[in-house]
């Protein structure tokens, strides 16, 4: 999948657990892991807000966009 999150990255960075970040957020560990490990279809504007307010950093901070090369749409020049 072409969006990558980075959630690992700002728990390493602010030193939290997982744990302790769903706990602030207000999901579960389970639900957090499987944004986390990247296999989230969806996430709700309201979750990525509290994951920013509780890592005090910018939705940018957490996902971020990669071509996969699958599609050939990244390729295209205008």
């Amino acid at each position: 999948m072409p969006i990558v999150v980075d959630v690992d990255v700002m728990l390493a960075r602010r030193k939290m657990s997982v744990g302790t970040l769903a706990e602030r957020v207000g999901i579960t560990p389970a639900n957090l892991a499987v944004l986390k490990n990247g296999r989230a279809k969806a996430v709700r504007f309201t979750t990525l807000a509290a994951l920013c307010e509780v890592l005090e950093c910018q939705p940018g901070d957490l996902l971020r966009w990669e071509p996969d090369g699958d599609d050939g749409a990244a390729d295209v020049t205008p």
